[in-house]
Formats: structure tokens, sequence, C-alpha cells
């Protein structure tokens, strides 16, 4: 059939192809749609006909007056969408108001029908089919997402979306298309373009199909970008060593996930031994890089000892600390400050910290026998632990060791008894063997001692303040300096390694702080015990206090184990939590590896009633446990919620009464006595 360029209004004639300038077309007020094309639609339409012209004509019919006098317009029955995408071109300066528009005249059929029909009586293209349409385009013809994007109107990033999903196994799409997956669960198996894991992960579901399972699952062999050795190796540098990064588009997946386990633990361990290398150079008989803490190391360590600062470093601390009050006067954090006081203020902190550095040190003998282990921290930062020193050289490491004389002056001439009996009379000792200077008999010096230490037991008794430095200055020996006998006080600390007990609980955050708190307290014991109780003294009341607390803190025991049955100590533990009101969800999380794949579903539905509410443990308690156990850690995250053995009870009214009736459930692992009274805290 003939087409026919309209320019001038004519004699209608329906069922003819004709060219209309873009100017000439309306909007008919009979069209079917009444929602207007949204904006993102619009686009999409012009980008299409910009690179492959108008696929599809316009319906139209002629504008006529009253009368019935064509007005030379026409009406766009079917295909306003088109008209406003032309429209948008020409207003982008891409075509001209006067270019012609192949349109359909129709004027044999209602234009209201026809318009309803171009848009009810077509089927939508299945998404798998656009899905491996979009790929067909970036491997055939070679074009990038930003071409394929500009060609159809959408984003690169949707483009990279489409591309995505069209790499799914083919049998997986093929499951699409017949209903058996989800878009959102076809979208987690588009993390990776793995066709077999991903067809190994499909045949591994079990009725639950939750995207973030799917997602989990096909992860599993790979380490998120939040992990410690990611966040220390970096991606740049992984990357660069040939490392892949996964990444999901579907989601927000903090920085991907890194394919290739062990690169990623070779190029970390590799790092940290450059750290320790730089270490060593401080003039350290060794040093070793570890992953992990070795805990096993059973070596003694030594502290930093303090030292005195020269005068010049005191005034210049001093001057630098009036500059830095001066420079923060007004703000409170760097982000509030102008850039030139922002980078002097760091500049005289840098000074400052340097300075400060040089008040503790450690022994030059411990430096030259000892050495430090480099451990990658829970945070993915470098963890530098100095002072250990093996057990072939803490003679020569310790600088409180002194060179043994040729001779123990304490021994007996030889000849003589070692020891006399404790019912040896000392008036049978014949007055000849008397020597001027000779010590005093063992079992005399014992009587005199025992009266001096009733005489100490007696005025301890009676100073608390004393008694209060006597105690700390014990258990600070014993746990700084591991010297029982530097104490007069029969009080022996004992702190029970953890580690043991619980999985990985040296790398937690909780672990780092009570490590940090011994450490800041050890850099400032003096180097030989025997200025310890001199340094105990010179503190105020409220560091000695601290110091006391530090120590007494190490030797908390609340562990419940099936072989040490102890419900008068478990109790006097949970007062104390009371008393500390302390709160471990700050520290801890109900995870899967945490406790939620440790107990059964029963305790992981009542977690879920008790943290969230009991429709969402309704929604999971047919799953399957693994499957609930990670469906529970999602929704227990940021609820707060603890586990009975991890909370603070309440506090409980004064009472006193015997331990058998206030611990009815203990009585069987008690031992029979008479009965104990519960003094009220």
């Amino acid at each position: 059939m003939n087409a026919v360029t309209e320019t001038v209004a004519a004699e209608p004639v329906s069922g003819v192809e004709i060219f209309v300038p873009l100017a000439k077309l309306k909007k008919s007020p009979r069209n079917a749609r009444k929602v207007p094309h949204g904006e993102a639609a619009i686009e999409a339409l012009a980008a299409s006909i910009q690179h492959k012209g108008l696929i599809q004509n316009l319906v139209v019919e002629p504008e006529t007056k009253e009368d019935g006098t064509p007005t030379g317009n026409y009406l766009v029955t079917a295909g306003e969408g088109r008209r406003l995408a032309m429209l948008l071109r020409a207003k982008r300066k891409q075509i001209k108001k006067s270019e012609p528009v192949r349109c359909w005249l129709d004027t044999a059929n209602d234009p209201s029908e026809i318009s309803l029909d171009e848009n009810v009586t077509r089927t939508p293209m299945h998404p798998a089919d656009q899905f491996e349409r979009f790929r067909e385009l970036a491997d055939g013809k070679g074009y990038g997402a930003e071409e394929i994007g500009a060609r159809f109107g959408v984003s690169a990033g949707v483009v990279k979306q489409r591309l995505r999903l069209g790499a799914v196994s083919p049998k997986l799409l093929q499951v699409y298309r017949e209903g058996g997956l989800t878009l959102d669960q076809l979208m987690a198996f588009a993390i990776t373009e793995d066709h077999d894991r991903q067809e190994q992960v499909f045949a591994n579901l079990h009725h639950n199909r939750e995207p973030w399972i799917i997602r989990r699952d096909m992860t599993a062999a790979n380490v998120p970008a939040t992990d410690r050795r990611a966040v220390f190796v970096g991606t740049d540098a992984y990357v660069e060593a040939g490392g892949n990064i996964i990444r999901d588009l579907f989601s927000e997946d903090r920085g991907g996930f890194f394919e290739d386990v062990g690169l990623l633990d070779m190029l970390a361990a590799e790092k940290l031994r450059e750290v320790a290398e730089q270490v060593q150079a401080e003039g350290w008989k060794w040093t070793e890089a570890h992953i992990d803490y070795p805990h096993a190391h059973g070596m003694r360590r030594f502290y930093p000892q303090p030292i005195a600062l020269s005068d010049e470093d005191e005034a210049r601390l001093e001057e630098l600390s009036a500059e830095h009050d001066e420079l923060a006067e007004g703000y409170s954090s760097y982000d509030e400050m102008p850039e030139d006081v922002a980078a002097k203020l760091e500049a005289v902190s840098d000074e400052i910290d340097a300075i400060s550095a040089k008040r503790s040190a450690f022994a030059p003998t411990v430096i030259a026998n000892g050495g430090a282990f480099v451990i990658l921290n829970h945070d993915g930062t470098v963890r530098i632990e100095r002072g250990f020193v093996r057990a072939e050289d803490e003679a020569l490491a310790d600088p409180q060791t002194e060179p043994e004389a040729d001779g123990d002056p304490t021994e007996p001439p030889s000849g003589e008894d070692e020891q006399r009996e404790d019912g040896e009379d000392e008036q049978e000792i014949d007055e000849e063997d008397e020597e001027p200077g000779k010590p005093i008999s063992d079992s005399l010096s014992r009587d005199l001692s025992a009266y001096r230490t009733l005489a100490l037991r007696v005025a301890l008794a009676e100073q608390p303040a004393t008694a209060l430095i006597a105690l700390t200055h014990t258990l600070t020996a014993q746990l700084f300096y591991s010297y029982a006998e530097a104490g007069c006080i029969e009080v022996r600390p004992t702190v029970i390694p953890l580690e043991s007990h619980a999985d990985g609980i040296e790398d937690t955050p909780l672990a780092a702080r009570a490590s940090e708190q011994h450490e800041a307290w050890a850099e400032r014991m003096p180097r030989d015990v025997a200025d310890l109780w001199g340094f105990i003294v010179a503190l105020d009341d409220e560091k000695r206090t601290a110091l006391l607390a530090h120590c007494a803190a190490r030797t908390v025991n609340a562990l419940r184990l099936p072989w040490d049955r102890k419900p008068r100590s478990l109790q006097t533990a949970d007062r104390l939590a009371g008393a500390l009101a302390l709160d471990v969800a700050k520290d801890w999380t109900p995870t899967v590896d945490s406790y939620l794949g440790r107990v059964t579903k029963a305790h992981i539905v009542e977690a879920v009633s008790e943290g969230v509410s009991e429709d969402a443990a309704r929604r999971i308690a047919d799953m399957k446990k693994p499957d609930m156990a990670q469906a529970a850690e999602q929704l227990l995250a940021g609820t707060g919620w603890l586990p009975p053995a991890l909370r603070t009870p309440q506090p409980e009214a004064e009472q006193s009464a015997p331990v058998e009736e206030a611990e009815a459930e203990n009585v069987a692992e008690v031992d029979e006595e008479a009965p104990y009274a519960v003094a009220a805290e």
C-alpha cells in the first residue's frame, strides 16, 4: 500500500499509511489511557526511537471542527507514548517539530476501542527472555552497559543487573520461566556467574528458599569484605594479586566477597611478616607474625618500665599542651575546624604522643633477649604484643637477675647439722660452741615471727587504709610479676583462661578491652618488684582503688562447668552482676555460632518469641533447624535479647534465709552441713 505524506487537510481515507509532521499530532481525548506515561518510560522510548527509528506506527484520525471540517491536525488514537518521546527528542534539538512521523490512518474503527485494544491484547515478554537478549547484545555485538543503556533508555546499573541475570544458569532461568523461582530468588543466585555452584545450591535447597539463605549458601566458601583479613589486606592489593571479588548487584554487599580464601590468607600473612620485620628492627631478638594470637606460647612477659622525662621534654610537653587546648577551644571535633587549624592541631597532637611515649621503655636486656608477636586484630588492624621471653632466655632478659655468689651464706659450715630437731633444748648447746654473731635458732625465729604475725593481723584489722595497700600489693605482685613470695598476705589470685571454654573469645572486642586495661597498668609498674610497695603507696586513693579493682576483676570466675558444681559461688556471681548493672547485650549477639546453632529448635522458637514476637516465632516454627537458626539470627539482630545464662537477675528484696530454702534446686549439689544463713547485701 502506498504511503502518503500529509501536509494539508485532505479527504480522510481509512486504512492507509501516512506521514504527518510531528507538530500536527495531538493527544486524542478518546485515548483509553488516562494515567500518563512515566518519565522513565518516555526516556526509554526516546532512546529506542533515536537508535532504531520508529518501530511501530502511530494510529491516528483527523481532527475536525464541530461542523466536520478537518483542522489539518491529527489525533493520536494509539501511540501517545511514542508521540511524547518524539516531542522530547525535538526539545533536545535531535529532530525538528516538522519531522514527518509514520502513522496509520484509521477512521473505520472506534478510537477508544483501538486505544484499549493496543494496551490490553498484548503479552509482555517474560523477564528471563529480556535478560537473555540483553546478554546476547553484550556477547554478540560487544555492546557495553553504557551503550545498551543508551539504546534502551535505562541506566548502566540496570543494564548490568539484567546482564548478570542473563548469565544465570540456563537451567535456573527455565525454572524461573516455569514459576519455580521468584525474581528475588533468581537475583540471589546471580551473585556469582558460576553455573555449577548455582545448580548445586539450588539442588540442596529445602522448602525454605528465602533469598538471604540462597545468598548465604552461594558465598559459603567466600570471605565477606568486612572480614578482618579482607580489611587488613585491602581490595586493591587482593585484586592486584589476581583475586576476584564477587559483587552482589541486587543488594547492599558492603564491599562484596573475596573469592580466593587461600590467596587472602597468604597476603595477610605476608603483610603481617612485613610489620614483624619492622618491629624486629627495634632491636628485638625475634618476632613472630600470626593471624590469631598464639595462646599456647607459654612464655614469660616483661612490660615497659616508667622513665622520667628530661627537663627539656617536660617543658616542651607543657608548651604543647597549652597550645593544644588553645587550638581546640570552641570546637567539639576536627570536622568543625578550618582545615589549617585542624592540620596544626593534628601535628601538635602527634608531637605530644611522641614525647609521651618516652615515659616508658623496655629494659635493654628484655629487648636483646625477648621478642614480639604481630597479630591481626578483630577489626583488621595490627596488634603488636612486645616483651615475651623464651624460657632459655629468661635469666639473661630479667633485669633483676644478679650473678650468683660462689657460696650460699645461709648454708651451715661443713660438718654441722643442717637442721636441729624441733624439740631440741637450746640450753643443751655447749657454751664453747657459741660464737659472736651466730644467728638465732630456727625454733626461736619461728616463735618470734608467729608473735609478730599475730601483732600484724591485729594492727592491720584496725587500719583499713593500710590493709587496702597490702592487699593491692599482694595481688599486683602475683598478677604482674609472677612473684607469689613478694607479698606477706596469703591471698592467691587465680586467673582462669577462658579460651579453652569458648572458641574465638580471645578475638572479640571485649577481650581486646580486657587486654588493653591490663597492659595500661603493666606499663606503669616499677621494674623491680621490690619497688612495688612504694609505687602503690604513692598512688592516690582513686588510682589505688582502681588498681585493686583491676586485680580483683582478673580473678573473677563465673564459669558453669558440669564437673565443678558451686551453687553458692554462682549465686554470688549473680549478685555481683546485679551490683554492676551488667548488660552483656552491649558486647554479645545471638548468632548461629554463638548460641542458635547449638540449642534445640524449641529453644530457638522461645528466643524469637521473647526477643521479637510470637507471630515471628510461629513463622519459623516449621523450618528445619539450620534454616531456623539462620532466620532467628536475622530476626534477633539488634533486639538485645539474651539467653537466661547471660541475663542479669533483677534485684531481690532483702531477706535472710537458709541456703536450703533459698536454693532448693541446688540442695543435691551441696554437702550436707548445718544450714548457712545468707546475709542480705
